[in-house]
């Protein structure tokens, strides 16, 4: 069944609540309570989401929400559908973004504004990396020695959503009651007692569905499809993967006789799996007219991957 509002964790939900000029109230009021009073943004401007390299043939990088708060500070928001290789190394890729273009020309000292890039991950990370009731990440460079904070302008900052479970009547506090609202708005079919700010009302208003143009109704269709087959993707994936996995890990541990070869097998045949299901998948969403962004979103594959098949 449809939902009565639209499901944040699609291209047009989420950039529809926080991606435009006439709901940044929306986007502040989220960024402040993930700061934890630490900063306190009154405004911002959105900047051109997709930003170029140097040169030429340098690799560009597609924001969803760039913004800047009238203290110059730079933020980044990224809804990340999927767990993806390389993820944190991505993270920090887009992070040199809105460093580099802070260099002036002529004589600069090289100060520095703040930048923060926030993703709000439709995954968990790995199971021996952080504690199961740990869903808030905020990271910057430290010292490994004496634990100091050696950089505060640069941070990230990573909220695991499935890890969030809390119910209506457990919220305390503006951070819980976002990640509520990001967490089961698309089930929802009226507006919860707790959140009663203005600010809810502005983001149900927003959040409508009924209350999209014919044009909206049919962007958000469209994106609600792609969110479909991402989600289709992954578990089709990760069930072939570990079915296939399984049985080849067996075999060569049968074979050898030994411990370690079950485990190999298994690893190496759940990799396998999944990475032929993403290439099937990637083939087929190209041959129906996927833009390349989304295949490699989508797939996790590369876009030179994609272009030889």
């Amino acid at each position: 069944m449809e939902g009565r509002y639209i499901n944040p964790f699609t291209d047009f939900g989420f950039k529809r609540l926080f991606g435009t000029e006439m709901n940044k109230e929306l986007l502040i009021s989220f960024l402040n309570s993930l700061l934890h009073g630490k900063e306190e943004i009154t405004d911002i401007r959105y900047r051109n989401t997709e930003q170029l390299g140097s040169g030429i043939v340098d690799r560009k990088a597609v924001f969803d929400v760039y913004c800047e708060n009238t203290a110059g500070e730079r933020f980044i928001v990224e809804m990340q559908k999927a767990e993806q290789d390389y993820f944190k190394d991505r993270s920090v890729f887009y992070a040199t973004f809105p460093i580099r273009e802070q260099a002036q020309r002529g004589e600069w000292d090289f100060q520095l504004k703040g930048v923060y890039t926030i993703g709000i991950l439709n995954f968990v990370f790995p199971d021996d990396e952080y504690a199961p009731d740990c869903m808030h990440h905020e990271v910057k460079l430290m010292d490994v020695k004496d634990k100091h904070i050696f950089y505060d302008k640069l941070t990230f900052v990573y909220l695991e959503m499935p890890k969030f479970n809390k119910t209506e009547e457990e919220l305390d506090g503006m951070m819980d009651k976002w990640l509520y609202v990001l967490r089961n708005l698309w089930r929802l079919m009226e507006r919860p007692a707790a959140l009663q700010e203005r600010v809810f009302t502005r983001l149900f208003e927003q959040a409508e569905v009924a209350k999209l143009s014919t044009a909206e109704r049919f962007d958000y269709e469209e994106s609600v499809k792609v969110y479909r087959d991402l989600f289709n993707v992954v578990n089709t994936a990760e069930r072939k993967g570990f079915v296939k996995g399984k049985e080849e890990g067996l075999e060569e541990g049968r074979a050898e006789g030994r411990a370690e070869g079950r485990a190999e097998g298994l690893e190496e045949g759940i990799a396998k799996g999944i990475m032929e299901n993403m290439t099937k998948n990637a083939r087929l969403m190209k041959a129906k007219g996927y833009p390349l962004q989304d295949i490699v979103d989508i797939t996790g594959l590369s876009l030179d991957e994609i272009n030889k098949l």
